[in-house]
Order: C-alpha cells, then structure tokens, then sequence
C-alpha cells in the first residue's frame, strides 16, 4: 500500500497537527507494510525529524504569521515525483492551496482520496481582524471536505459536523494519543517549582501550548488577573509564540519558554491546574497530555474539550467567554485540595483511553477498507461498500 500525503507543515513548526501525522506515518511504515511519501513546505530549521519520506514543497511565508509557510501550488516537479510514486490513496491533512491541488489530482486519476480535520482554520479569523473573509474562508472549507471520499475526524462532534456538512456517513474518527510514560504524575517536581521561584504552597494554574492569540491567550491573562489579588495562585505559561508579550500583563507569571521531552513533563505534572480557554482547537492534544500528568482542567465546553474532559469528575467545561464562570471553577480547586487531587487522579485515569498506537491503526484499517476489492454481489442481488469507517479508537 502506497500512500502519498499532503500537508501545510509536517516539521518545521511543532504542533498537535503534525505530531499525530508523524505517529501515523511511523506506524503505517512500521506495522501496516505502508511506503508513505510526505509532500509538504519545509525550513532550513526544522522543528524535528520527519518520520518517513519527506518530499519539500516550495512556499513563501505566510503573511501574518510568519512562523508558518504557504505552498502556491502542485508544482511540475512535484507532480511528477507523485506521478512516479504512483499511490494507492492520496491523504489531504490541510485545506490550504497545496491540499486543494493534490484533491485535483486524485480527482482527475481516480485516485482514492482521504481528508483528515485537524485545524479549525475559520475560527482564527476574528482573532486577526478577518472575520470579513469568514464567509469564502467557509465556502472553500466546505467544499474542500464534501470533494473527499472519506473525512477523518478527531472527536464525535466533529464527526457529527462533517456528517451534516456532507450530508453521508463517510466519516470516521481518527482519535489521538498521549505517551502515559513521559506525561505522567511521577514527573511532578517541587525542586522545578523551586528552582523558578514558586514556592511549595502556591496553587500552579497551567498555560499549555503555542501563544498566539487563537489558542485564549488574552482570556488566559484577564481571568488571572481577577484571581491573582485574592488567591495563592501563580500562572504558569510552557510555550511560545508571538503573543507571549500579552502576559506581561501578569508579572508574577513564570513563562519557561518552548521545552520538550522531560523537560516538558516535569513542567507540566509540577503545576495544580490546567486553564484551556481556547475554542478552535480540533483536539485538545495539551489537554489530554495535562489529563494524563494529573491535572484537573478548567476548560471551554468546545467539541475538542468536551471529548476528553468529564464534567465534574475530570474537570471543568465553561461557556466560552464567561470569565465569571472560569474564575469560580478554579476558585473551587484553587481552596479545596481533596476535589482538586481526586479530579486529577481521574483525570489521569481518564487518559489511558486513549492510545497513539489504536488511533494509528483506525487509519490504518480504514485505508485497507478502501483498498479491498468490493464483495461479490449475493444471490439476492445486494452488496456492501468497501467504504468502511473504522472502530473508534477510544470509548
């Protein structure tokens, strides 16, 4: 089995998007027989090594966001390295003028295409001053997921929104994995904490991800800002980006910066609480890696949150934007200890649900499902599809 896929950034940005199409390709080459090619914009500075064969794009930097590289198109080149690969499936992961131009070419070979959601590119906009462009911004992204054979979905939400968008059944959920090992409560350490000024009895409230402004950067800070005053509690922020100037605003704030492996566990199980105010994430990657490392989570009911995080007994989901909500959710953590621990020991066990290797395999098995010569027609005159959605990869 053949498979070429395409996407906007496959390693020169680390991201939640990129991670599960690295795992995937990983497990496709190492226990599916796969030969996988990868057509994508690449840097001089790459986040990380690929997994698998890497075939570079050319592109320009994306206006606004600089971090991140645009391909114009399929160029000749590249085409006839995927015309010479010849694959048995195309798999588009981004709706971006590349991705659009690879659906082409399926489309016009007959070529089985695959489309997986990973990025809520539309709900940016408002955070850029674009929501004018919202309007062709949702036509093209419609269209893009009704071109697929098969759309892969990372939560039952979102399942249920492409469904209705394309008005079939073929979508399936293509779930996500946390390493259970390296995020884990054994990771939590009083000597980090210490070595960065906060002392043992401060309540830690988690900022998790990449700061730009999409990902609640701003609702971060305001509703901190109304605790700080009357709360033992210091924000913590692991990441970085372009907004990390908006938590200036927050001077007791301890900002560590882009970390990874165990430099990234401890930083993560050394705090009390994780805060997710962002709505446009397509799975909460950072939430479930908090889950897994024993944090309760504060979050915004979005599809992405509400998948992994069971209200009352995991965490908490907040209306989105309700600040006075937010504030009294962690207000009750922040003060009674006993609640704070036990939503963190099941949040934890909340996160073993969920297997990088179950999730790699529902592609996988989806793929197969594609490839399988259609059955025979029974003697009453009936056959089935090969088009089958596989099994969820968790609960």
């Amino acid at each position: 089995m053949r498979i070429a896929l395409f996407t906007g950034n496959y390693n020169y940005v680390r991201e939640g998007a990129n991670q599960a199409l690295n795992r995937l390709v990983a497990h496709l080459e190492q226990h599916a027989g796969a030969a996988v090619r990868v057509y994508s914009p690449v840097t001089d500075t790459p986040a990380f090594e690929p997994a698998g064969d890497l075939v570079p794009v050319p592109s320009i930097a994306l206006p606004v966001r600089s971090e991140f590289r645009l391909a114009l198109g399929l160029p000749r080149a590249t085409r006839r390295d995927l015309t010479r690969f010849a694959p048995d499936i195309i798999h588009v992961a981004t709706p971006d003028i590349l991705g659009t131009r690879a659906q082409t070419f399926a489309l016009d070979r007959g070529t089985p295409l695959v489309v997986s959601l990973h990025t809520r590119f539309e709900t940016y906009l408002g955070y850029y001053g674009l929501d004018w462009l919202r309007p062709v911004v949702d036509r093209h992204i419609h269209r893009f997921y009704r071109r697929a054979d098969h759309v892969l979905a990372p939560t039952p939400g979102l399942i249920d929104e492409m469904r209705s968008l394309r008005g079939d059944d073929r979508v399936s959920l293509w779930s996500r994995g946390v390493d259970r090992d390296l995020f884990a409560p054994s990771q939590r350490s009083l000597e980090w904490r210490r070595t960065r000024g906060i002392a043992d009895d401060r309540i830690v409230i988690l900022f998790f991800g990449r700061l730009v402004l999409e990902k609640g950067v701003e609702e971060y800070v305001a509703i901190l800002r109304k605790l700080l005053p009357d709360h033992p509690v210091t924000p913590l922020v692991v990441g970085a980006g372009p907004a990390a100037e908006a938590f200036a605003a927050l001077p007791s704030a301890v900002l560590t910066g882009h970390l990874d492996g165990q430099e990234l566990a401890h930083a993560v199980a050394s705090a009390d609480i994780m805060l997710n105010p962002s709505t446009t994430e397509a799975f909460g990657n950072v939430v479930l890696e908090a889950m897994a490392s024993g944090l309760p989570v504060v979050s915004a009911d979005a599809p992405s949150a509400s998948a992994l995080i069971v209200e009352g007994e995991t965490g908490h989901l907040c209306t989105p934007g309700d600040r006075r909500a937010y504030s009294d959710a962690l207000v009750r953590l922040v003060e009674d200890g006993d609640a704070r621990r036990a939503m963190g020991a099941a949040a934890r066990a909340r996160s073993a649900a969920f297997s990088w290797h179950a999730a790699s395999e529902s592609v996988a098995r989806l793929y197969r499902a594609i490839l399988a010569p259609p059955p025979q027609a029974r003697p009453d005159g009936a056959a089935g599809s090969a088009m089958l959605a596989p099994a969820p990869s968790h609960p």
